[in-house]
């Protein structure tokens, strides 16, 4: 049996929100940085972790960055992994501003 995630922008919130059944089990927390997207991190619950979570997570959100013609400064670590595993999202980043994620 295959488990569905969601992915959802709460902009209340600031974050993009990973549902499975309607619970948040994942979230990208952001802040807005003048005409580009701030990811600061990323949470996923300890009981979903391993389950792809992360991943759906980060795909549906950097979709979303693409879709509104956004750009992203990374500060998460998580995020910068799955970029460099996918660099077809590379073009997201601001060359201006790229951020640094601190390795764990």
């Amino acid at each position: 049996m295959t488990t569905e995630i969601t992915v959802r922008e709460n902009a209340e919130a600031r974050t993009y929100d990973a549902l499975i059944a309607d619970k948040v089990v994942g979230t990208i927390v952001y802040e807005h940085g003048g005409p580009r997207i701030v990811f600061t991190h990323t949470i996923v619950e300890p009981e979903f972790r391993g389950r792809g979570v992360g991943s759906t997570l980060a795909r549906g959100a950097l979709d979303d960055l693409r879709a509104k013609g956004v750009t992203l400064t990374n500060y998460c670590s998580f995020v910068a992994d799955f970029i460099t595993a996918h660099p077809e999202y590379a073009d997201l980043i601001d060359p201006a501003h790229p951020g640094h994620p601190r390795r764990r």
